[in-house]
């Protein structure tokens, strides 16, 4: 007991010695640190928040409106800088006073808190710290400028000390302080008051509770500390500040959110497929030509669609807006967002079956050729077209065949017979390269590969490929790159379809009245101001599309699943066509739309008809397709063809029956056309569209010619 006693006596006596040596001493220490103070002065509190960089880096729209925010820097994790008026103040309290009570009293350094804790070491009591807030926002600073190592030894502490004095002869205590809130680390990666309040608590730190404050306040001596640790260094901070908290309550809110994987919800998520295009770098800010509003709009109505078709097994779209004149990319979206199947796909890039949105191109395309007008006559009949794999049977969607239609009933009203038709008389090599040279990359098969069905889109396109391909009809057939950066300078366009051809095809994609045979006078298709436009749905119903376009704007649509599973009962007006109807009406909501003006080469005329239903009308044409006549629009022939025996047939002799009474027929078409027909060279006696043959073993070559000896069609085929 008598030890014990001298023990407390001489440890109170050594106490007050150290605090008497340490109040006369302290003025001597100012004077040395002063006199070996670093040379450089330390840098200004603006510099420091300057060159805070974020872990993520900031989507920008147009007019500079923060779009999306994308994390970069897979080191850390560290949102915006925090002013410290938009801190709790339940927080700064609790850090104060956990970290440095006297930190409005000292000059950098805590000479109380020094010697206590070198007194504690010199009795061998447990370590405490005694770097101040400024002391430890140095080393921060230290470590972000790379100026040193963080090495915890006796000269790093010296420098510390010497560095917080200078710190603090410069910035005021509520910079520090802020500082400091906005550098140190709290838990894991979580850097900052920002990225460690919403990653933890989901809010502001300007909402943090008392109880939310201490624990963020236990946090900081160590990143990785256990849950008991935390709970038991908040309980004693709250009750060092009488805190209006309870052990439970704590404990449970530490169970609950620190004990979990830690989630910051992006603030702004609007663009992320663009942001992901565009931002590299962590802290950087990149405009984009996107419109947030727009932006915004697109989504709500993406979404409100979808929902409203859920009961026909939709679940996915995506949404590109185009300004026709700049070609710069308004509105992205790749999917509708948290509601889509598949978060990172993107369905502006990625490839589907086009579907009826291509024959557009096609008709343009036989027009410009002058092989056909907007009033040439096309049978919509039943149609069987022999192939190496089989007959190919184009049907229309509706099931039924409308006889005698002009091209443009047909265009406008998709009727899928007529396409196949002019496919025909084009030829699909010659198709494929005009999708080619519009843009339609993604097309790199061979021709053929794709046979007779590329008529009515069975090629795999892009929505982004889809809507410049439209954006160039908008545009008079001028092609250019869409952008989704500005560029400030006009892009260099290129004529990739004649300008007579693409005026026609916009008077038939707006005309209401021509496509009233599928869709109906009233429809989703028609708006209060000028626009084109054109649907499209891919085999078993798995893509709907709707592309059209404005005097200024074109806007493209797919709906769909990114699964690949087939919708239910979704047609060209139900699916994609009442976004892209109300998004051309938010466009132009305060602005109108003309129609394009006749560009020279382009002739009106009179016309009326004989063999459709069609009623008479003004009709448009390229100056010298116009018919002599009103009544000498007549029906367009197609081009004489072989349609039997295909080329590359192979024609097996059935065993089971005498080869003499076995006979090929030889078929062209158009029925009722008489050709002549040739067999190895030689010339057979019928002169008619069809021909009976007996068959012989062996490679054949089988041709048809007109009156005047020009072969018109050639195929070869086998005979085992």
């Amino acid at each position: 007991m008598i030890i014990g006693m001298i023990y407390v006596m001489t440890k109170k006596r050594l106490i007050f010695a150290a605090l008497v040596i340490l109040c006369f001493a302290t003025p001597f220490v100012y004077g040395i640190m002063d006199f070996f103070a670093p040379g450089s002065p330390p840098p200004s509190f603006a510099t420091i928040k300057a060159g805070y960089c974020r872990s993520e880096a900031i989507l920008l729209d147009r007019h500079g409106n923060p779009l999306h925010e994308l994390r970069m820097d897979p080191q850390g994790r560290r949102l915006e800088w925090v002013p410290l008026t938009q801190v709790s103040p339940a927080l700064v309290k609790a850090v104060i006073q956990a970290e440095d009570r006297r930190f409005y009293r000292h000059r950098g350094v805590d000479w109380q808190a020094l010697g206590g804790a070198f007194l504690n070491r010199l009795m061998a009591g447990p370590a405490r710290g005694a770097s101040t807030i400024t002391m430890q926002l140095t080393r921060k600073l230290a470590e972000r400028e790379k100026i040193r190592p963080p090495k915890k030894t006796l000269k790093e502490k010296w420098w510390q000390m010497k560095a917080a004095q200078g710190l603090e002869q410069s910035w005021k205590k509520e910079e520090i302080l802020e500082a400091y809130l906005n550098l140190v680390s709290f838990r894991g990666e979580l850097q900052g008051i920002a990225a460690a309040s919403r990653g933890l608590f989901d809010k502001d730190p300007g909402g943090l509770t008392e109880s939310e404050a201490l624990i963020m306040a236990a946090l900081i001596p160590s990143t990785s500390q256990s849950l008991d640790r935390i709970v038991r260094r908040a309980e004693r901070l709250g009750k060092s500040l009488a805190a209006p908290t309870s052990p439970g309550e704590i404990k449970a809110l530490v169970y609950e959110r620190i004990g979990r994987p830690y989630r910051i919800t992006p603030q702004l998520a609007l663009a992320p497929h663009v942001a992901g295009l565009l931002l590299k770098q962590p802290g950087a800010q990149v405009v984009s030509t996107l419109d947030r509003p727009l932006q915004e709009y697109v989504l709500t109505v993406l979404n409100r669609r979808l929902a409203d078709s859920k009961d026909r097994n939709v679940r996915d779209g995506a949404v590109l807006v185009v300004d026709n004149a700049s070609g710069e990319i308004l509105a992205y979206a790749g999917n509708s967002g948290v509601t889509s199947s598949a978060l990172h796909v993107d369905g502006v890039r990625a490839l589907r079956q086009a579907g009826s949105a291509l024959k557009p191109f096609l008709y343009e395309l036989a027009i410009e050729k002058k092989i056909l007008t907007a009033a040439s006559v096309v049978e919509d009949t039943p149609l069987q077209i022999p192939t190496p794999t089989g007959l190919y049977i184009p049907e229309n969607y509706s099931k039924e065949f409308q006889g005698q239609v002009t091209v443009r009933t047909a265009l406008a009203s998709s009727l899928n017979v007529p396409a196949v038709k002019t496919l025909l008389m084009l030829g699909g090599d010659t198709f494929v390269e005009r999708l080619r040279g519009l843009g339609m990359a993604s097309i790199q098969k061979d021709p053929d590969y794709y046979g007779y069905a590329v008529a009515l889109g069975s090629v795999d396109i892009s929505l982004y490929e889809l809507v410049s391909a439209y954006r160039t009809l908008a545009n008079a057939g001028r092609w250019g790159e869409m952008t989704i950066v500005p560029r400030g300078q006009s892009a260099e366009t290129r004529h990739v379809m004649d300008r007579e051809g693409a005026f026609i095809i916009s008077t038939i994609l707006s005309d209401r009245e021509a496509r009233n045979t599928t869709f109906g006078m009233e429809n989703v298709l028609a708006t209060r101001f000028w626009t084109a436009v054109k649907t499209g749905t891919s085999k078993d119903m798995r893509d709907n599309w709707c592309v059209g376009y404005s005097e200024a704007y074109t806007v493209g649509v797919w709906i769909g699943n990114f699964s690949g599973e087939p919708m239910w009962n979704v047609s060209g007006v139900t699916g994609a066509a009442p976004v892209w109807h109300d998004i051309m009406n938010y466009l132009h909501r305060r602005r109108g739309s003309n129609a394009p003006q006749p560009p020279p080469g382009i002739t009106a005329a009179s016309i009326r008809f004989r063999d459709t239903g069609e009623t008479p009308r003004r009709e448009w044409f390229i100056t010298g397709t116009e018919p002599a006549t009103p009544l000498a629009v007549h029906t367009t022939h197609e081009q004489p063809r072989i349609i039997y025996p295909a080329g590359g047939m192979i024609v097996a002799l059935d065993p089971d029956i005498p080869e003499a009474n076995q006979m090929i027929s030889f078929l062209a078409q158009p029925r009722g056309a008489i050709h002549e027909w040739r067999l190895n060279q030689l010339r057979l006696s019928a002169l008619s569209h069809q021909l009976l043959w007996k068959p012989q073993r062996g490679n054949h070559q089988l041709s048809i010619l007109d009156k005047d000896g020009h072969i018109l069609d050639t195929v070869s085929f086998t005979v085992r």
